[in-house]
């Protein structure tokens, strides 16, 4: 039986890992765009690679089920590269929390009931989880265990809660890592792996519409004086994801990986501090 690697998101960053851990496996390349999805499924066509596509909107059960079965129809499903999302400057709050936490909890809720034995995923979360303060304890549990269906009605994700965009992706993106701690448990009775990864400013598209929106001045910011002194790249990225879902990375799950050239040190301890 063939082995599938899921891919949500057919960024540049879900790419990067697929290219790495999908050799003589079948890639599934999902996006709420089809051209984005089939754009990408030509690169990694013309790398090699045995690639079909789906429309997915993760905000939508019936799309992220639909997706699951037909992964599930493909083969063993040993890989999943979740790297769907949005960014505060394209989305509102409201948008940012059904996309990024709810839409994220409700793939890890599906996926999770189909991954094969041996089989391991990624998230990729942002170092914006990173520079939000620390939640009371109850918070952090109820990100992490509320049922799905009942995520987005909890009370400190209210609008009169979450005023901004960068609030909410900063709230969504800390509950990707803890829902994925949580989730992690779950996994692990099917004999499967989870994790998350954090990354900084990559050279990407969304990193450009940041860069170019009205937060730019402060990602410029971000780069020049953090201790790597530059912007990472989705390769980088993609060497983190195969570590973590390949052989090598079988005892860890349920953790998150920060990866922002130090951005997130700087913030707390460095030339990033808030005044």
């Amino acid at each position: 039986m063939s082995q599938v690697t899921v891919v949500i998101g057919a960024g540049s960053i879900g790419q990067a890992i697929a290219r790495r851990i999908s050799a003589g496996k079948q890639v599934l390349l999902a996006d709420l765009k089809l051209e984005n999805a089939d754009a990408a499924a030509k690169v990694l066509a013309d790398a090699g690679f045995e690639v079909s596509t789906a429309v997915v909107d993760v905000s939508k059960r019936s799309d992220v089920v639909a997706l699951a079965q037909k992964a599930a129809a493909l083969g063993e499903v040993t890989g999943l590269i979740h790297a769907a999302g949005v960014s505060p400057t394209q989305a509102s709050p409201k948008t940012n929390l059904t996309v990024d936490l709810y839409g994220t909890a409700l793939v890890l809720e599906v996926f999770g009931s189909v991954m094969a034995p041996g089989g391991a995923a990624v998230v990729i979360a942002s170092q914006s989880g990173h520079r939000l303060p620390a939640l009371p304890p109850e918070q952090d549990k109820a990100l992490a265990t509320t049922p799905v269906e009942e995520l987005l009605a909890l009370s400190f994700l209210q609008p009169d809660q979450i005023k901004d965009s960068l609030h909410a992706y900063q709230i969504s993106k800390r509950g990707n890592s803890l829902r994925v701690m949580a989730e992690a448990v779950r996994w692990g009775k099917r004999g499967a792996r989870v994790n998350t990864i954090s990354p900084g400013i990559i050279n990407t598209p969304l990193a450009r519409d940041e860069l170019t929106g009205p937060r730019g001045p402060g990602y410029q910011r971000m780069i020049e004086l953090c201790p790597a002194g530059r912007a990472g790249t989705p390769d980088e990225v993609g060497t983190v994801g195969a570590l973590l879902m390949g052989a090598e990375g079988a005892f860890i799950t349920g953790s998150d990986f920060l990866m922002d050239g130090g951005v997130t040190a700087s913030y707390w301890y460095g030339e990033l501090a808030p005044k």
